[in-house]
């Protein structure tokens, strides 16, 4: 019994076309690469300036005097270079003996001061912005001023689940089994520039240790998501992902709990040890869905290697098929479909829906109520 439709679910690929666009934020910038081109992933792909902050300052107000009064202590004129600090404006007291001074909050250029209201602009200086490939491969295409589109054969895992953003380093096995549960001893001494795979629930000591080990990235089956919120340093939601202060990135392919990686994701890692990898931890499970990856150049070694059975997890919902939640309540939880009634029921939205009923193991056996589409075949 199934649905008739397919679900799809995580790629797992050993040969896969990945094309990555990297744009600056602005229509303004130069573009540094042409079509053709081979880059690496350091390769400034666009540059822009961007325009500084620009900061006010009351002189009325922290002078304790009126805008007419103000604009004659300003000592400063527009066009004026300032340091933090410097004396933009001065005000002499009783006897000239007392003095109050307004300083620049911020080094840069006087850009106006208002004859209305006696308050100074200061506009900090303009930022470099740049963009890197990220990722090896060659220039596909060019948008003039954005940016280009960047084309690679490479091997792809993604995962369900990750935190931080784009790193590069090289792939690096534990020395552990899937089933294992990641510890502080299971860190290797030396790992600066790598990313760690394997194992499941690893602990936050173990994270801490990676981390300040020079480690890049990790990429686990599972984990705990005290342990999770711990290592960001705040609880996280899962809507969209990415931009967390952390100092490696960390992906999870199965979901929270402690569930192993799958064969597929694993042994295509274990051809890539040693190999040079691009990885991002960055998710969103609502609508566009992105999902962290870990991409990795074709080589000889992989060429060669038995992929089979990789490639992207899909097929149709079935009675007795285990799958993946991907949208809260139940976000990262596997399960057994114990039931696909044929006929739409009412969600916790009020909104009809077909739904699949799913047994989950990590709540003790529990069956709840998944709409279908938030579901993602594991196999």
């Amino acid at each position: 019994m199934s649905n008739g439709a397919l679900t799809p679910g995580l790629c797992v690929s050993g040969s896969v076309t990945v094309r990555k666009r990297r744009e600056l934020p602005t229509k303004s910038g130069t573009v540094k690469v042409r079509p053709g081109e081979r880059v690496n992933p350091e390769t400034v792909i666009a540059e822009a300036l961007r325009e500084g902050e620009l900061r006010i300052v009351k002189i009325p107000e922290i002078l304790g005097i009126t805008p007419e009064d103000a604009i004659e202590k300003i000592i400063v004129k527009p066009g004026d270079d300032v340091a933090r600090g410097d004396i933009i404006a001065q005000m002499r007291g009783l006897w000239g003996l007392f003095k109050t001074e307004a300083q620049a909050p911020i080094s840069g250029v006087i850009e106006f001061i208002s004859q209305a209201t006696g308050h100074i602009g200061i506009r900090a200086p303009a930022d470099k912005i740049s963009v890197r490939a990220y990722i090896s491969g060659e220039v596909e295409s060019v948008d003039d001023g954005r940016g280009a589109v960047i084309k690679a054969d490479a091997t792809l895992v993604q995962g369900i689940f990750g935190v931080g953003g784009e790193r590069n380093g090289v792939i690096s096995l534990l020395n552990v089994e899937a089933s294992n549960k990641i510890t502080e001893a299971d860190i290797p001494e030396t790992c600066a520039g790598e990313i760690l795979i394997g194992g499941h629930s690893p602990t936050l000591a173990a994270l801490r240790l990676a981390a300040k080990r020079g480690a890049v990235g990790f990429v686990t089956g599972s984990i705990d998501d005290t342990t999770l919120a711990s290592y960001v340093g705040y609880d996280i939601g899962i809507a969209l992902t990415g931009d967390e202060p952390v100092a490696m990135t960390l992906i999870i392919t199965e979901g929270f709990g402690e569930l192993p990686m799958n064969e597929r994701a694993l042994g295509l890692l274990k051809q890539a040890h040693g190999c040079a990898a691009s990885i991002n931890g960055a998710t969103q499970v609502r609508a566009g869905a992105l999902r962290p990856e870990v991409i990795t150049k074709r080589s000889s070694t992989l060429e060669s290697a038995d992929l089979s059975g990789a490639g992207v997890v899909q097929g149709a919902l079935r009675v007795g098929g285990r799958v993946r939640i991907i949208r809260v309540p139940f976000f990262g939880l596997q399960g057994e479909i114990v039931e696909l009634p044929k006929e739409p029921k009412e969600i916790a939205t009020g909104a009809l829906a077909r739904v699949a009923l799913v047994r989950l193991a990590e709540l003790s056996g529990e069956t709840v109520v998944v709409p279908r589409a938030n579901l993602e075949v594991v196999g």
